[in-house]
């Protein structure tokens, strides 16, 4: 048989495309934004408490935040899957019973906010320190300053850093199906290997890539523009070519017939 025949059977076979596509559209992208978006705000929420406990000047809050940071930036993610989903299941089970699903958003919340906390810190550490004392100068606490002025000016500018961390959760989320996910519970990744494991041919996975592709292609477009946005601003409104604003903003325009 013609190798470039073999080749393309292998990988873009279009009936088995076609029998993985409605599983994947029903079954697997649902719960690969269900484990990332979830991921993403629990691990925003831990994120920004190690963000705060690491610029701390209590030194129980810095360390442990310090230590918590280096070991699940140095972990691979799929041994603290494995770590969490096996070393915790008696305890999952007891709680809500045979079902590792709520242990791999946990062990990718760990692993986002260990990041998060990162960005998080440098994002809040960049507002500059007058804005701090001016805070403090209106009579705010050094909580209430953190609140509700120094955070959300540091959130804002790594929004970019934020979008390209949920990027990452997209596609650590394929690494959930270490924990022997149930059928309804599958992310595409998973469907896509089944597939091919069934009949041999790797067009479903391909198929399961492409939908990832298309996850984070968009995303990755839109950090760039949103980094451009935040850099340099909205751009700056032109000259209007009607002729009626032309003469509403010449000086002395209105009102100028009735002297």
């Amino acid at each position: 048989m013609d190798p470039l025949r073999t080749l393309w059977e292998t990988f873009f076979d279009g009936e088995s495309m076609r029998e993985a596509l409605p599983e994947m559209l029903t079954v697997g992208l649902p719960n690969t934004l269900i484990l990332a978006v979830t991921a993403a705000l629990l691990g925003s929420a831990l994120g920004i408490l190690l963000a705060v406990a690491g610029i701390s000047r209590t030194r129980w809050l810095r360390w442990p935040a310090r230590v918590y940071t280096d070991v699940f930036r140095g972990l691979p993610a799929a041994a603290t899957i494995l770590l969490i989903g096996v070393g915790l299941a008696p305890l999952g089970m007891q709680v809500w019973g045979p079902n590792p699903y709520p242990l791999g958003i946990l062990a990718l919340s760990l692993i986002a906010s260990a990041y998060l906390g990162e960005i998080f810190r440098s994002g809040i550490q960049s507002v500059e320190a007058t804005q701090l004392e001016a805070a403090r100068a209106l009579g705010f606490s050094w909580r209430e300053a953190m609140r509700r002025v120094i955070i959300p000016q540091g959130i804002r500018r790594i929004l970019p850093a934020w979008v390209n961390q949920l990027i990452a959760l997209i596609k650590d989320s394929s690494l959930v199906y270490f924990l022997g996910l149930l059928a309804s519970q599958r992310e595409l990744f998973r469907i896509g290997q089944d597939y091919a494991a069934n009949t041999g041919n790797q067009s479903a996975l391909l198929l399961a890539g492409l939908f990832y592709l298309a996850l984070t292609v968009p995303l990755t477009h839109a950090v760039n523009r949103i980094d451009k946005r935040l850099r340099h601003g909205r751009p700056a409104a032109g000259p209007t070519d009607d002729p009626d604003d032309l003469d509403l903003a010449l000086p002395g325009a209105a009102g100028g017939n009735q002297r």
